[in-house]
């Protein structure tokens, strides 16, 4: 290690999490991906929508295979426990992103793109983002310090939400202007410059055990702990519920309803998401007064609520384009605004319930249930179209998921007022760390 990364290679600092260089790093890293990936969620549906006219059940296979590879996250977790570094996988998942997204544009200048490409790309990225979010859980208590995991989770989320508000109205346009597939090299840059400012993003890791248990007995450890603890049960209850009905009515549904019965544009549509994820920045901003007004526990599981609910509203849009595209940015707006809730203080009470030895591990067993189910939602979505409509598939994927609650309501999550209350009895602070984590990856708020 030269000098530098040994100056680098530190402890979580106490302190305001903007003067730490390492940290701020790693949220610019990820906010620039965010920025990234709104591009691409815009972009990806229109060329299949638009370029390959693809219908309801194809657009949400495309979506389901980008989740499908999270039902391996339990084996992951596993292995990523035993990898001396995690911050590497994180880096090597970046990359490999980076790579299969750079294919569209260049087989779109071949005239050779393909609905098999769009598969097999969503298969892809969907793999690097399971990896880097399974590493990411280790890596960021390492990072932060645990008084600090709400007001960390807050700053990632808010640039998450940023991106939401400013990446869908570039995305439009980039789409106009230069057409989906070449819009796309943007995402693929963002996840470069990930890759770049993590890498430079060193933290002390410990080092792995030589020997021990076979990768699925580590990986069953990780699933009995989040079975056995009431806290991380009903946590994964939840938003394993959320995750499945809000995936009925998934982002290439959401397109798909907003250009062919909406009759909105790339530009309109990226506009009034853009406009509407407003909501998210301000969730995420006011997500640790919250926490402090009525605890985090009884904040998640407003959220919970809050962020499938407004699917239900899309259901009115009708009138003028105005009054269209206006519907579409309020739902994004509440809808924002909830899962910010929901991700910020659920994040942080698992960050705190899980034993740092089976972080990884239970992140595992974590996201293959959580993430996993989603593969199911989008294609439940799809079959469901055909039979319901659209408008009908968005009013089940709000009633179902707003009934996502009862899972926290009977469980002791709406009596924390901070996260540390969720701690194990048994925990200890880990050597070098101060005394003192989306829904989807504990301590992470990056999705594939």
């Amino acid at each position: 290690m030269s000098a530098p990364d040994a100056v680098d290679a530190v402890a979580p600092r106490p302190g305001p999490l903007w003067r730490d260089g390492r940290f701020a790093r790693f949220w610019a890293g990820q906010t620039v991906s965010q920025f990234g990936d709104r591009i691409s969620e815009l972009a990806l549906p229109l060329v299949a929508v638009g370029t390959l006219h693809a219908g309801a059940a194809q657009v949400s296979r495309l979506t389901a295979l980008a989740w499908a590879p999270s039902l391996l996250g339990l084996v992951l977790g596993a292995w990523v426990d035993r990898s001396p570094s995690k911050r590497r996988l994180m880096v090597a998942a970046d990359l490999l992103s980076a790579c299969t997204l750079l294919s569209l544009p260049v087989a779109a200048l071949c005239g050779a793109v393909t609905l098999g490409q769009l598969y097999v790309m969503a298969l892809l990225t969907g793999t690097a983002g399971v990896v880097f979010g399974t590493a990411c859980s280790s890596y960021f208590v390492r990072l932060v310090p645990p008084s600090a995991y709400v007001d960390a989770n807050s700053k990632l989320s808010a640039g998450r939400s940023a991106s939401f508000v400013a990446g869908p109205a570039i995305g439009g346009w980039l789409v106009q202007v230069l057409t989906a597939p070449v819009a796309v090299l943007a995402d693929a840059l963002s996840f470069l410059a990930s890759a770049f400012l993590v890498g430079r993003t060193r933290v002390i890791e410990p080092a792995p055990e030589a020997a021990g248990p076979s990768l699925l007995r580590r990986a069953r450890e990780g699933l009995v702990l989040v079975v056995r603890d009431p806290v991380l049960r009903a946590c994964l209850g939840c938003t394993t519920t959320v995750n499945f009905f809000t995936l009925l009515a998934g982002n290439g549904l959401l397109v798909l309803f907003a250009t062919r019965t909406l009759g909105l544009t790339p530009g309109v549509i990226g506009l009034a998401l853009g406009g509407g994820a407003v909501g998210g920045l301000c969730g995420a901003l006011a997500a640790p007064a919250i926490a402090r007004l009525i605890g985090v526990g009884r904040s998640g599981a407003v959220g919970a609520v809050l962020f499938p609910a407004p699917l239900a509203l899309i259901c009115a849009a009708t009138g003028p384009l105005g009054a269209r595209a206006g519907m579409l940015g309020a739902v994004e707006f509440l809808s924002a605004f909830g899962v910010m809730l929901l991700d910020v203080n659920l994040n942080s009470v698992i960050a705190s319930a899980v034993p740092d030895a089976l972080r990884s591990r239970v992140t595992g067993a974590y996201v293959t249930v959580n993430y996993g189910i989603r593969p199911l939602g989008a294609l439940t979505g799809g079959a469901l179209a055909g039979t319901l409509g659209l408008r009908g598939v968005f009013t089940v994927a709000a009633v179902g998921g707003a009934l996502s609650v009862l899972w926290l309501l009977p469980s002791p999550v709406p009596g924390l007022r901070t996260a540390a209350q969720a701690a194990p009895p048994s925990a200890v602070p880990a050597q070098g760390r101060p005394d003192g984590g989306g829904v989807a990856e504990p301590g992470a708020v990056r999705a594939p």
